[in-house]
């Protein structure tokens, strides 16, 4: 039986009573960074409101970011989740003379944290199958892929929030053998879910154990890792890619936490070799999270559906990941984010790139008047994901942008 709250929402709703993502928000007449969590189509002002929280929780939600409650515990972000469900729950509604609440179209959305580092896995196991085919077709995953989980350290320097346009990168690239430089011809998204990292600082050369890597995951978002394939195809060899992938990175600016989605948890995906025991775990840590891409483009009359997978074809759990990362001494920070990679399907449907759905450029996608290889610049991209419960669901909201060329 779906929770009740005394603010209105369909059963479609991406935040139900059951999810209460956390956002950093402002105001047209109130410039403050301030803490929100989002329910229904209202955001639920945490600096503002009266009576949620006593000490210290009530000082952590005066912050501008949430870098303090990220870099508390893991039993504090439970206790901090049961004291605003209880505040909206229905049997509650005298709070709602207490309350102040945003309607979700007026606020303006910002990174929730000044991230520090920013980590990229390549955890898709038919992502990584299917673009190994087109690269190196007798070979197409590197004896190392099954291994352990394969990631490259991008910038966090260029990741923004859903809605800040994306400026069309200039790079080197090959044109006929021979080197040019200019605007991208390959621009490329990748459908990505990525988690914040929470909890104490760990040592330098105290790696974290499979076993509590958990209690470093505070929750996840849609992450975009926007590619320039022309770019990357000649500068990869033999360090991998640098200015086609660090030019923009959106995330969607609602966190969903891990108690949201522990209800979703799947069985993790069968590896097909036994790993090495520090990335060994029993334990599920997969998760049933439905994902789509679509595209409008100026001209058309609709959104067209581009990509429908779902997170739990990733090879690596999150768990798998933090392991690896702080093995060999590496320290991780509350508020670095760890992305999973373009996450892809075994159907054709359920590629999450273009240069994989398209076969490399050679295969366009039908769309109406349109055949899409590559983005054109006025293209909206929009990643969006969900969690499917009995008469509720749990939605990490949209991630959205709109490609313009470089003035």
């Amino acid at each position: 039986m779906p929770l009740k709250s005394y603010i209105s929402y369909s059963t479609e709703s991406n935040f139900p009573l059951e999810n209460l993502p956390y956002g950093v928000f402002s105001t047209k007449n109130d410039p403050i960074h301030r803490i929100g969590v989002a329910i229904g189509e209202k955001v639920l002002d945490l600096k503002n409101s009266k009576n949620i929280f006593d000490q210290p929780l009530y000082e952590i939600f005066q912050q501008s970011s949430l870098h303090s409650l990220m870099a508390s515990s893991k039993d504090t972000w439970s206790l901090a989740r049961k004291l605003i469900q209880s505040y909206l729950s229905i049997e509650n509604v005298e709070n709602l003379e207490k309350a102040v609440f945003w309607d979700q179209n007026e606020v303006i959305m910002h990174l929730p944290v000044t991230i520090g580092d920013f980590t990229d896995f390549f955890s898709s196991y038919y992502h990584a199958l299917r673009c190994g085919m087109l690269l190196n077709p007798l070979k197409p995953l590197g004896e190392n892929w099954k291994n352990m989980p394969v990631c490259y350290h991008s910038r966090s320097s260029t990741i923004n929030v859903s809605g800040k346009p994306v400026v069309r990168p200039n790079g080197q690239y090959l044109v006929d053998k021979k080197v040019t430089f200019g605007p991208t011809k390959m621009l490329d998204y990748e459908l990505e879910v990525a988690f914040f990292v929470g909890g104490t600082l760990n040592s330098p050369a105290e790696p974290i154990p499979v076993s509590k890597a958990s209690e470093y995951i505070f929750g996840m978002v849609l992450l975009n890792d926007w590619s320039a394939r022309d770019i990357q195809m000649w500068e990869s060899h033999f360090l991998g890619p640098f200015l086609s992938k660090n030019f923009a990175t959106t995330i969607s600016p609602w966190i969903v936490t891990m108690e949201a989605l522990e209800d979703f948890k799947t069985d993790n995906f069968k590896q097909e070799h036994t790993p090495l025991e520090y990335l060994l775990h029993e334990n599920k840590f997969n998760f049933d999270i439905h994902l789509s891409a679509n595209i409008c483009y100026p001209g058309s009359q609709q959104n067209y559906t581009i990509c429908e997978t779902n997170f739990k074809y990733l090879y690596w759990t999150p768990l798998q990941q933090i392991a690896h990362h702080t093995v060999n001494g590496c320290t991780l920070k509350p508020g670095d984010l760890l992305s999973s990679g373009t996450v892809s399907g075994p159907k054709d449907e359920e590629c999450g790139c273009l240069y994989e759905k398209t076969n490399g450029g050679k295969n366009p996608i039908e769309l109406g008047d349109r055949k899409l290889t590559f983005f054109e610049d006025g293209d909206t991209v929009i990643l969006s994901g969900f969690c499917q419960g009995d008469g509720y669901r749990i939605g990490f909201g949209c991630c959205s942008n709109t490609i313009v060329n470089r003035v």
